[in-house]
């Protein structure tokens, strides 16, 4: 069995296994950070809210977090997706209603969980009290977006990735410039 038949169908079992998952919390949450993310009005709204309650430091960590949230969506949504036609999950796998909802784009990479992971990694890096706040719902994003038979595993993986490498060059861009100009 090759390495790439082995992940596939660690995929296929992994998002199985999360859209199977029937909890009442799940039912309930899930659906309410899948609308709170759309569009990323989660993250716009946690930034308006470190801006509003804190000071200086606060909001330029929310702007930091918007600039990776946006260098994330522009990676994943306008170059990867591009490049990557990818199939989302079978509908045979998803086993609630939430299933006639995926969007028609690429599956890989998630876009959600890139604009999630970078905002959170961004604000993380500036201010790690409020990077913590938001780990909470960008898990929430990472999982419902496999719950939801939107994206298998893999492709969460992979925004994740292009998160934390869009907050990472965010953080880095004062210095690389600075490197430049000198």
């Amino acid at each position: 069995m090759t390495v790439s038949t082995c992940l596939k169908e660690g995929d296929l079992r992994l998002t199985r296994r999360m859209a199977h998952w029937t909890s009442p919390l799940a039912r309930q949450v899930l659906p309410a950070v899948e609308s709170a993310a759309e569009h990323t009005k989660l993250w716009w709204a946690a930034a308006a809210v470190m801006s509003a309650v804190g000071g200086r430091s606060e909001r330029r960590a929310a702007l930091t977090g918007l600039a990776a949230m946006g260098l994330a969506e522009l990676v994943s949504n306008a170059v990867c997706k591009q490049l990557y036609e990818r199939r989302r999950p079978p509908k045979e796998l998803i086993p609630h209603e939430d299933v006639h909802d995926r969007p028609d784009s690429s599956s890989f990479p998630s876009g959600h969980t890139a604009a999630a992971v970078g905002f959170t990694a961004a604000v993380a890096g500036a201010r790690p009290a409020w990077g913590a706040v938001c780990a909470v719902p960008m898990a929430a994003v990472a999982v419902e977006r496999v719950h939801s038979g939107a994206h298998y595993p893999s492709d969460v993986a992979a925004g994740a990735v292009i998160g934390v490498s869009s907050a990472w060059l965010i953080h880095q861009a004062p210095r690389l410039w600075l490197r430049r100009l000198m």
